[in-house]
C-alpha cells in the first residue's frame, strides 16, 4: 500500500431548508450545499509511536480555539480508530491540520464536515479508496459523539454537489426547475443541536400529540417545498420556508435574534425565510424573491444583527432532470 506524506480531505457546509428535528424521527429534509464555506484538512503521520492524535492546527474560526480542539477531539479519535480498524491500516500517531471557514455551533453541519474532510485526508494520506457508503459509516461515528442521535443528514450534504432530499438514510439528488439564489445568515449566536434535540424530545415524550402533529406537518411542508422546487415556484417555495420556521417556532426552536433575522429578510421582499438548523440560535435561510436584491437582502440583515451572511444557489439550472436515488442507504435505529 502505498502512503503520502500528506494526506487531503475537503468538504462543505450545508443549510437545512426544510425537515430539521423531524427528520430526527425519520420524517423527510432537504438540505442545500454551501460550497463556499468549506473545510480543508491535512493528515500527516506522526513521528510519535503513543497512537494518539493531535489537532496541530485549527484555523478558519476564531472559535476553534482552542475550545474546540477539545470538543472536536474525542469524536475524531473514534473516527480515527473505526478507520484503523476497516482499513486495516497499521501506523502511529496522526497528527491533523483543520482548516474550517464553517463556524461551529451554528447549524452549518461544521462537525460532519470536518469529520469527512477527516476520513477523506486519511484515505488520500493511505491511498485507500472509499465509497460513499464507508464514508457515510465512518462520518456518523463521529456525529453520534458530537449530537448523540444523529440522522446522517449533514453527513450527506457536507459532501454533496446539488440539493439533496434525506429520509432515513435514503438520499435523492433533487429536480430543480429554478435557479434559486439563498442568503444564510449567522444570527451570531450560539447553538447545540444536541441540547436542542433533547429538549425537544423531553416536549415529545411529554406532549406524544405534539410529535405527531410536528411529524405530519412537517413532512407536508417538506413534500410541497420539493414540488414547488421541481416545478420552478418560487413564491410558493418561500411561503413553505416560511411555514416551516413558524412551526419550529411554535416549539420554542427560534430565538429573538433568529426572528429579528426572519422579519428582516421578509420585509425586504424575500420570498420566505426560516431558521437552519437545531435552532436555539445559529442560522437562518432566506430565499431571494424575484422583486428582491441580493445586496440589498444581505445589508438588511447585517443591520438587523447578522454577523455574517453567505449566498448559495440551488446550483442547477431550470429544467433539471429527474431525481437520481442514491444506490445506497443508511441503517439506523430510529426512536419514535
Amino acid at each position: 500500500m502505498n502512503t503520502k506524506d500528506v494526506g487531503v480531505g475537503r468538504a462543505h457546509a450545508k443549510s437545512i431548508l426544510f425537515g430539521e428535528h423531524a427528520v430526527v424521527y425519520g420524517a423527510p429534509a432537504v438540505a442545500l450545499p454551501l460550497p463556499d464555506l468549506g473545510v480543508t484538512v491535512r493528515a500527516r503521520r506522526s513521528g510519535s509511536m503513543d497512537g494518539q492524535v493531535r489537532l496541530t492546527e485549527v484555523t478558519g474560526d476564531p472559535a476553534a480555539e482552542p475550545d474546540a480542539r477539545m470538543r472536536f477531539d474525542p469524536g475524531l479519535s473514534t473516527l480515527i480508530e473505526s478507520f484503523r480498524l476497516e482499513t486495516e491500516i497499521s501506523c502511529s500517531a496522526i497528527d491533523l491540520g483543520i482548516d474550517c471557514a464553517i463556524p461551529f455551533g451554528r447549524g452549518l453541519g461544521s462537525s460532519a464536515a470536518c469529520a469527512r474532510a477527516v476520513v477523506l485526508a486519511l484515505a488520500d494520506l493511505f491511498d485507500v479508496a472509499v465509497d460513499a457508503r464507508f464514508v457515510f459509516d465512518l462520518v456518523q461515528t463521529s456525529e453520534r459523539a458530537a449530537h448523540g442521535s444523529p440522522s446522517g443528514v449533514d453527513t450527506v450534504a457536507t459532501g454533496s454537489p446539488v440539493p439533496i432530499w434525506f429520509r432515513g438514510g435514503a438520499v435523492k439528488e433533487l429536480a430543480i426547475g429554478v435557479d434559486a439564489v439563498f442568503v444564510v445568515a449567522d444570527s451570531g449566536v450560539s447553538s447545540s443541536t444536541k441540547t436542542a434535540v433533547a429538549r425537544l424530545r423531553e416536549t415529545f415524550d411529554a406532549d406524544p400529540p405534539a410529535k405527531s402533529h410536528f411529524l405530519r406537518e412537517s413532512s407536508r411542508i417538506t413534500a410541497a417545498a420539493v414540488e414547488d422546487m421541481a416545478r420552478g415556484r418560487v413564491r410558493e417555495l418561500g411561503r413553505r420556508l416560511t411555514d416551516n420556521h413558524e412551526l419550529l417556532s411554535s416549539l420554542d426552536l427560534s430565538t429573538i435574534e433568529t426572528d429579528r433575522l426572519v422579519d428582516a429578510a421578509l420585509a425586504t421582499g424575500c420570498a420566505g425565510a426560516k431558521l437552519s438548523g437545531g435552532g436555539l440560535g445559529g442560522c437562518v435561510v432566506a430565499l431571494v424573491g424575484p422583486s428582491a436584491d441580493v445586496t440589498a437582502v444581505t445589508e438588511t440583515l447585517h443591520a438587523a444583527g447578522a454577523t455574517a451572511t453567505w449566498t448559495a444557489t440551488t446550483g442547477c439550472p431550470p429544467g433539471r432532470p429527474a431525481s437520481k436515488e442514491a444506490t445506497w442507504s443508511a441503517p439506523r435505529t430510529i426512536r419514535r
